[in-house]
């Protein structure tokens, strides 16, 4: 299947899974443990219907939406996906530009290949930057600090990575920390000659570029990854750790990963502008809840105090309209764009975007909403 041939983003998994050895692709479409809450992510949003409205006039739909204290095209932006590299060479740098194009948010993960300041250069008014706690208090200040000097709009902290999850496919696959290409991996990937020609062609395993000036001068992109997963995950991350960033950084602070109720209460009660509710898209627990079913709740115990968004199985433009019913201001994701780059480059990503706004579109149209704002509880069944 060719790129502009995609009717949905379910498409690009497919289009990935065929140009993809299994270990890259089964790292990306994998989850925790017995995978179950991906299931569970998805089935959440299938237990709940949209009521439409009749005669109404849609003849017009607008779909721009603002998030902290900026106008966006669409209420969607894409979810941090570290390693991307290691799927297309400079696929950080196209998902940058493509959400630039789009006029939506890019999360740039900190365990992305391009350096922040490089992806700051290609989206200056659309990136976010995603960043993980460390064991070293050095580093995480100097992170905060070149965040802020490369001029990104909003800071997310991601604190549901307490410990390592148990992700059975990559160690099946051989996917662990230090990674090397063992003979069953090559075997594998010689299948798949595209990708293997761009793998070459780039030098092998792609650099972590937030994290190079951390390591020894010369050190290999294996021995940086090596390093990066030393210092994370970061067990002792907890509300002080935010206390300091918060008052480090000047601009929008995101907590990302939260999903009780009272921790959402925290956030809001320390100054935090916006949480994103996630369960890490079914990789970190696999008997998490699934965030869209959390909503509710946390609105009800926050209210407008701060912006709430959400990620983890969104694949559907009714997906983001019903999200928006039960209170979430944004949806991201992450899956279906790093299959989309993987499979197509920018273009690839360019068209995932297009489908997920038309998606959404056609939803407002079909609820008789010309307005994505005006969405509320009455269009939700």
């Amino acid at each position: 299947m060719k790129i502009e041939q995609a009717l949905n983003l379910h498409d690009f998994r497919e289009m990935a899974r065929k140009r993809l050895p299994k270990i890259a692709f089964d790292f990306i479409d994998g989850g925790a443990d017995d995978e179950i809450c991906l299931k569970r992510n998805r089935n959440a949003f299938e237990q709940h219907t949209l009521l439409p409205r009749y005669l109404t006039e849609v003849c017009e739909r607008d779909q721009s939406t603002t998030v902290l204290g900026k106008r966006y095209s669409s209420p969607i932006g894409i979810s941090p996906t570290g390693l991307a590299g290691l799927f297309r060479e400079g696929a950080d740098g196209m998902l940058a530009a493509a959400a630039r194009d789009a006029n939506i948010p890019f999360m740039l993960s900190s365990a992305s290949n391009i350096a922040m300041e490089d992806a700051a250069r290609i989206a200056p008014d659309n990136l976010w930057f995603q960043m993980y706690c460390t064991i070293d208090d050095r580093i995480n200040r100097d992170l905060v600090r070149r965040a802020g000097e490369a001029g990104i709009n909003v800071l997310v902290i991601s604190v549901d990575v307490p410990v390592s999850s148990n992700r059975e496919r990559n160690r099946r696959n051989g996917f662990s920390r230090p990674f090397r290409m063992t003979p069953s991996i090559v075997l594998d990937a010689l299948g798949y000659p595209g990708w293997v020609i761009r793998y070459l062609r780039s030098g092998g395993m792609p650099m972590m570029n937030n994290w190079q000036p951390y390591g020894c001068e010369g050190a290999s992109a294996a021995e940086i990854a090596d390093m990066y997963g030393t210092l994370t995950p970061a067990a002792m991350t907890n509300w002080d750790t935010l206390a300091w960033i918060r008052d480090a950084w000047k601009g929008p602070l995101v907590i990302k990963g939260l999903m009780h109720p009272d921790d959402v209460r925290m956030a809001a009660d320390m100054g935090v502008q916006g949480v994103v509710i996630s369960n890490h898209g079914g990789r970190q627990l696999d008997c998490a809840p699934s965030p869209v079913s959390l909503l509710p709740e946390i609105k009800q115990a926050v209210g407008d105090r701060l912006e709430i968004m959400l990620d983890s199985g969104v694949r559907r433009g009714s997906d983001i309209v019903i999200a928006r019913c039960l209170g979430a201001r944004f949806c991201f994701f992450g899956r279906p764009t790093l299959f989309a780059v993987a499979a197509g480059g920018k273009p690839g990503v360019d068209k995932a975007l297009q489908i997920i706004r038309n998606e959404i579109d056609l939803i407002l149209g079909q609820v008789g909403c010309p307005r994505f704002d005006a969405l509320g509880s009455d269009y939700l069944r």
